[in-house]
């Protein structure tokens, strides 16, 4: 029992090896079917071929035969319509009366054989043939009536035809000589002057069945050959056409990889020609208009930078002067103490501006650092909401957070990281409209998440794919609290990048906005997914359900990432990930 265990086992095995190898061989040709054209074009132009050439086959066959066994029968009428006088003249001899009219008739039959084989002209014309004599006297019952030949060769159909006075051909098949034969049997009634009679003369078929076969051999020999050259034609002039097709699509790969002087190469006026010639102005066009932004981002990049750095001198002096004048407030009168107050807070935002448009510059330049260090990420963010916390309160907003107490260490940089959460914070203060702002955290083995939730104005659909464009206000009319100058975002969103992870966002009308920071917890780590989802339509909770951390969540809270990359109809919530674009620059 156990021997046969085994053999079970290891058929079992051999079976889904078997079937393994045969799922990989079929997804590569799957693969490999998918990718080339030319390819599909041979295997499409045989298979079209092979069933012309088999219906062509099929009909020239038919014809052929049908040809074959037309002349056959012509030349077996002709010479039995030269037989007949001849065999009515031999049968006259035969006594009706006499008991042997069998032997009578094999008789005459042996007579007629030798005269017609004298006639050599005839067998060359139709080729042998056996005889058959039968007396058709209606008072004998069919298997007892005289005859003489291979009686039993003769079709009944035949027999009934001939019986009732009629001429008739029929091609049968006979047992003769130890294997079966296809023959012409041709019958006729025989006048006589004592009884009737019928003849029969089969015609056997072997020559024709052997040019049929040799017809067959050369229509398929032919076929394959057919097909097998217009493969190659097709594969041949398939390349012609795909091969500078491919070459075309290998210079638009090199040409986004940075390689603007790939150019294609062009042989010939032909249409071909003209492709690589209108690709290669494309290129030319295009290298040319991308030095021309370049050189325009150069100079935009320099003037930011330069005019930033020039407004530093003025914009102390002016600072010095500004705190003279608000350190003397109280001396002035109530008009100009308030006008000191304004100068102050008016030369904070300034200041603020140009260090956001200095950051800007240095992170267009590329020379922007990352100064990592292990450090206690939520130590960090807390840091970073209690920064905030006073305008907060200020303006009427519970700002509630849930860090864990744990220490979680990550290897970032600690004044970006503190930046993008600040801003995030400082961001959902400005539109919270007076409800609560939660901020969440959560982190597993490969990625850290906090996310900023209001309940406020919220995003209109296509919003959510501008709240990282530069000096983009989804309403510029409204009243910031926080003074940010329309960079904050953007920044964060460099910096996230710089540290290899991305920042999400996502908002509903009436509903609030959220926002999502995942970094990697190491330099160069990788990671799939966020530990934080964001929310969607069908996981908006009220204010107190996202205080929770996200192991209390409920069931419909703790939905997978996926679900709010959902698609949705132009009225649900706008969501934007910003990780495809970032990748690319990395």
């Amino acid at each position: 029992m156990s021997i046969w265990l085994r053999r079970g086992r290891v058929l079992r095995q051999k079976v889904v090896r078997a079937r393994d190898e045969l799922r990989r061989r079929w997804h590569r040709f799957e693969s490999v079917w998918r990718r080339s054209m030319q390819l599909r074009v041979v295997v499409s132009t045989l298979a079209l071929s092979s069933t012309v050439v088999f219906v062509l086959g099929m009909v020239l066959q038919t014809q052929i035969t049908n040809r074959l066994l037309q002349t056959k029968e012509t030349a077996a009428i002709r010479q039995v319509d030269s037989i007949l006088p001849t065999l009515e003249r031999e049968l006259t001899a035969v006594d009706p009366n006499s008991e042997d009219v069998g032997e009578q008739l094999e008789s005459a039959l042996n007579r007629l054989t030798t005269s017609v084989s004298a006639q050599s002209n005839t067998d060359s014309a139709v080729g042998a043939f056996n005889p058959v004599l039968v007396d058709g006297h209606a008072a004998i019952p069919r298997r007892q009536q005289p005859a003489a030949g291979p009686v039993e060769d003769v079709p009944p159909e035949l027999r009934r035809f001939v019986e009732r006075g009629q001429f008739a051909t029929q091609i049968t098949t006979a047992y003769s000589g130890g294997k079966w034969v296809t023959m012409l049997a041709v019958g006729s009634p025989v006048g006589s002057a004592t009884r009737p009679l019928q003849a029969y003369f089969l015609f056997p078929l072997t020559a024709e069945q052997r040019t049929l076969r040799v017809v067959q051999s050369t229509l398929v020999v032919g076929s394959l050959v057919l097909l097998v050259l217009l493969g190659a034609i097709t594969n041949l002039v398939t390349r012609q056409i795909v091969r500078p097709v491919r070459h075309a699509a290998q210079t638009a790969e090199r040409l986004a990889d940075g390689n603007l002087d790939e150019r294609m190469r062009v042989i010939g006026e032909d249409d071909m020609a003209r492709l690589g010639d209108s690709f290669n102005e494309m290129a030319d066009s295009l290298k040319h208009q991308i030095q021309q932004l370049e050189e325009f981002g150069q100079l935009q990049r320099r003037f930011t930078s330069d005019v930033s750095h020039e407004l530093r001198t003025p914009l102390t002096t002016v600072r010095m002067a500004a705190d003279v004048l608000h350190a003397s407030r109280e001396e002035f009168p109530e008009g100009l103490a308030r006008s000191a107050q304004l100068l102050v807070d008016e030369l904070d935002r300034f200041e603020a501006l140009l260090n956001d448009l200095l950051e800007i510059s240095r992170l267009d330049a590329g020379v922007a650092d990352l100064s990592t260090e292990p450090l206690d990420i939520p130590t960090v963010a807390r840091r970073a909401v209690e920064s905030v916390r006073p305008i907060a309160e200020t303006s009427g907003i519970d700002l509630r957070a849930n860090f864990p107490s744990e220490e979680i260490g990550i290897v970032a940089d600690p004044v970006r990281v503190e930046r993008i959460v600040r801003n995030l914070v400082a961001n959902a203060i400005d539109h919270a409209e007076g409800r609560p702002v939660d901020v969440v955290f959560d982190a597993d083995d490969d990625a850290i998440a906090i996310t900023v939730r209001d309940y406020g104005v919220g995003l209109r659909p296509g919003e959510a794919e501008l709240v990282f464009t530069r000096f983009w206000r989804a309403d510029p009319s409204r009243d910031r609290k926080t003074g940010g100058t329309g960079l904050g975002l953007s920044i964060s969103a460099e910096d996230a990048r710089l540290h290899g992870g991305w920042l999400d966002a996502w908002g509903e009308p009436g509903q609030g906005s959220c926002f999502r920071l995942t970094l990697p917890r190491h330099v160069d780590g990788d990671f799939a997914d966020s530990p934080l989802p964001l929310p969607s339509a069908r996981t908006i909770a009220a204010p107190d359900a996202l205080l929770a951390t996200p192991a209390e969540l409920p069931a419909a809270e703790a939905l997978p990432e996926e679900d709010a990359d959902t698609e949705r109809p132009d009225h649900g919530p706008a969501r934007l990930s910003e990780r495809g674009a970032w990748e690319e620059t990395r």
